[in-house]
């Protein structure tokens, strides 16, 4: 009879015993867990947190004595492994409880300690009001923090699946709660564009993200605690939750001498054996293969755990099985989202060294969960990465409100098994309206993905319209779609006038092409390719995803912020004033634009004053109204969402509802000047830095900007460099005179020589204010239009190659083109 101890009693240890007593009923099997509890839903933990999960006891999926009784497995709690003897084969045991220290032999030894949560040593970070979670324990002080202490604010440190779960529980608890991520962007797993609708998302629901900003210190002053960060902020709340990251718990292995990777990972091979052939490692601690590119990896998710274990038991009873790799199939809830994620992302192939459209290709789409037609339908991001023959899948990400998890799963489930893209568009799915669409999600994946291959269609990048500024931006929607969200600098032919007015669009710049989710412009995409334009890219899942990937530009959400029931769903709140009597249009199952579409034509029929009440399962729905009434002149009294429902009420026209009124006029687009026009005529630094800030400022609040440098503002816009460029005599002394660049300007006042300029460029750096050169990139990352004055540079002397990338040329006309659309006009 042999003797196994597992050490580890949670995902994959407690999976370890189960399946070694089916497998070997003589067996001796001892579980030893240093905690209290064994098998407990961890997954879970956040969600009791939050009360979504009531029950504490749900939590704990198998309990030590059930686990006695059913497997007879010597189960011990509060034991902690404290050594490894691997030449006599014994385990230092201490029992925590009483202190007694013993030993333990085994025939194997299973590893599957875990990982514990990652704590930096940054200053303040030992305050009792700073909090990890990751046991049982853990989740009973966090719950009794954030619903029993009167706590009213929380702040997350870290942008991970716990951190992400945590935050919504918290708020979900009514706390004003913070995220804190010192990257870029939420779930490293996905790509910077896939996570933009996450930030969308969490931002819409009032929780507040601080995102490329690292922890510097935490200050406890007694009632609540302070975190500064590395740009300076500080944020006070009444306490914190580490989730950072975690790491494996090695030090049995790493005292043992057993072989650990770069990260602390034990290195096992592909039966899950470490260096010592009778010790084997699962779950967190284990370094496994990885199944994309065939390297190794850390998988700490459980799933892979479960499994390992199993194979673990597999093997130990005499069996031959393989762990056949990880390849991080992996689903969240996000809010309202769910996002999912399988195989690497496009940043891992990026630092493999590999370059889209030479090692790899990718596809981004809009699709909706269902067939359009049955109500409930809501759209989802899907994002493929595949090689450039098609036969191999490198990963897949998905952001959607509903049916994310069967696509992710059968998007992985093709990876795994080998498959490539045309498996996915030959894959048979099960189909009702109620489920999906006669052709799948993946399927229609596929069907891109296989078009991308063939040359038929050109994806660009989702910042296509930042990097590409001489493009032509081809918006080919309908008009009531333009008043839901207008394409600023967009050339707008309806998809159906194109063929007839293929002569407005210049065949020698880039096309890029727009429609509301990506099919439009691909029947466009397709009309130009064959009409001989070149150079035609599609801009991917239409301006849908471009609105959420670049959400903080515009300064629209896509949900309400109305306070949650227990039941999770958002309260109705038509408030006690809207009109009883209303005409009912429902718009559920309609695809974008549908919804804004039909809101036209009811509303072109409908009499001044009279209300329309309207009901979508679009969630952009939510956005789309607000903005097409801000431009059509009409009255939105509320948007809110009851259940799955996306409801409307909209007003007739401006005024209050009378009982004598006249038939409207068609309904028309009201152009409400918004933008901000900036005369840039000075070349004195403060006075540049100023404009550049307002510029910022503006651009921030979704306004447009157009900022015009004439005469001396144009040096702010020379590139530092010389550049080797004929003049004439007069120009070339011109132009030695000038500053050239940013960098060389000078205050207006106080420059004393120069002295004063680098005490006030001190300062800016000491005080953590933005370089000039850094408000310059913002605002064009912003999608601040900066113009040059042709005229004064010919007067100047300066030439466009002097002037930095992103600088528009144009005279007096197109900034009073401009001027028209702005309710603010400055001169500096």
């Amino acid at each position: 009879m042999s003797k196994v101890v597992i050490i580890g009693g949670v995902a994959g240890g407690a999976s370890c015993a189960a399946r070694l007593r089916r497998l070997d009923e003589e067996a001796e099997i001892v579980l030893l867990e240093r905690g209290e509890y064994i098998s407990y839903a961890n997954c879970g933990l956040p969600y009791y947190v939050g009360d979504v999960i009531r029950s504490r006891d749900a939590l704990l999926v198998q309990k030590p004595e059930v686990m006695r009784q059913r497997f007879r497995v010597d189960v011990r709690t509060g034991n902690e492994a404290l050594s490894i003897d691997r030449e006599k084969k014994i385990v230092e045991i201490k029992n925590l409880a009483t202190g007694e220290v013993y030993q333990e032999p085994y025939d194997k030894l299973v590893l599957a300690t875990g990982s514990s949560p990652i704590r930096p040593p940054i200053p303040g970070i030992d305050s009792p009001r700073i909090r990890t979670l990751w046991t049982v324990p853990d989740t009973d002080r966090l719950r009794a923090m954030a619903r029993e202490s009167g706590a009213r604010s929380a702040a997350v440190i870290g942008g991970g699946f716990i951190g992400l779960e945590v935050a919504e529980n918290l708020h979900r608890s009514e706390l004003d709660t913070t995220i804190v991520e010192m990257l870029d962007q939420v779930m490293a797993p996905m790509d910077y564009e896939m996570a933009q609708v996450l930030h969308e998302n969490i931002e819409a629901n009032g929780v507040h993200l601080f995102l490329g900003d690292g922890v510097d210190s935490f200050r406890d002053d007694g009632k609540q605690v302070t975190i500064v960060l590395k740009s300076g902020r500080e944020i006070t709340v009444d306490f914190v939750v580490l989730s950072i990251g975690v790491r494996p718990n090695n030090e049995l292995a790493k005292a043992a001498g057993l072989e650990l990777n770069q990260r602390g990972g034990v290195v096992v091979d592909d039966s899950l054996r470490t260096a010592d052939p009778d010790i084997y490692a699962v779950g967190d601690i284990a370094e496994v293969g990885e199944l994309v590119f065939g390297g190794r990896a850390m998988a700490p998710l459980a799933g892979p755990a479960n499994k390992q274990g199993r194979i673990a038991a597999d093997n130990i009873a005499g069996g031959d099985s393989v762990y056949r790799g990880a390849q991080s199939t992996s689903i969240f809830k996000v809010f309202d989202l769910t996002a999912g994620t399988t195989g690497v992302n496009e940043k891992t192939l990026t630092q493999r060294g590999m370059v889209p459209g030479r090692d790899y290709e990718r596809a981004i789409i809009t699709q909706n969960s269902h067939a359009g037609y049955y109500p409930g339908a809501v759209p989802m991001f899907l994002k493929l990465l595949f090689s450039m023959d098609g036969k191999k899948i490198f990963g897949a990400q998905i952001v959607g409100y509903d049916g994310v998890d069967k696509r992710i799963d059968t998007i992985a489930a093709t990876l795994r098994l080998g498959g490539g893209i045309r498996e996915l568009t030959e894959l048979e799915l099960a189909y009702a309206p109620p489920y999906s669409s006669a052709k799948d999600p993946v399927n229609m994946l596929g069907f891109t993905a296989e078009n991308v291959l063939a040359g038929k269609i050109r994806f660009s990048d989702w910042d296509a319209v930042e990097k590409m500024p001489d493009a032509v931006l081809l918006d080919v929607r309908e008009d009531a779609e333009r008043m839901a969200f207008p394409l600023e600098s967009a050339l707008h032919i309806p998809l159906g006038e194109l063929r007839g007015r293929l002569d407005e669009v210049d065949r020698a710049k880039p096309v890029l092409v727009f429609c509301a989710i990506g099919v439009r412009s691909y029947n466009a995409s397709r009309v130009l390719m064959q009409k001989g334009f070149t150079n035609v890219l599609l801009y991917p899942a239409g301006t849908r995803f471009y609105q959420s990937t670049h959400y903080r530009q515009f300064g629209e959400t896509v949900q309400s912020a109305l306070p949650v029931s227990d039941s999770g769903q958002e309260a109705a709140s038509i408030p006690p004033g809207a009109p009883k009597e209303t005409i009912r249009l429902d718009c559920n199952g309609l695809q974008c634009p549908g919804p804004i579409m039909k809101v036209f034509e009811t509303m072109k029929e409908m009499r001044d004053g009279e209300t329309l009440e309207v009901t979508a399962s679009d969630p952009g729905f939510v956005k789309d109204i607000g903005a097409w009434c801000r431009r059509t002149g009409n009255t939105l009294i509320v948007s809110e969402r009851r259940g799955t429902d996306y409801v409307a009420l909209v007003r007739k026209g401006m005024a209050e509802p009378t009982a004598t009124a006249p038939a409207a006029p068609e309904t028309q687009i009201i152009d409400t000047p918004q933008g901000k026009t900036i005369i840039v005529f000075s070349g004195d630094l403060d006075k540049v830095l100023a404009s550049f800030i307002i510029a910022n400022g503006a651009a921030a609040m979704g306004r447009p900007v157009t900022m015009f440098f004439t005469f001396w503002g144009l040096t702010a816009l020379r590139k530092a460099e010389k550049q080797p460029i004929k003049k004439t005599f007069m120009e070339a002394m011109f132009g030695g005179m000038l500053p050239r660049g940013s960098g060389k300007l000078k205050l207006s006042r106080m420059n004393m020589a120069g002295m004063g300029t680098a005490m006030m460029k001190k300062i800016m750096n000491d005080k953590n204010v933005d370089s000039l050169e850094a408000l310059i990139h913002k605002a064009m990352r912003q999608g601040v239009k900066i113009v040059a004055c042709t005229m004064s540079m010919d007067v100047m002397g300066i030439k466009e190659e002097e002037l930095i990338e992103g600088v528009e040329l144009g005279g007096v006309g197109a900034y009073l083109g401009d001027a028209e659309d702005s309710n603010v006009n400055l001169f500096i």
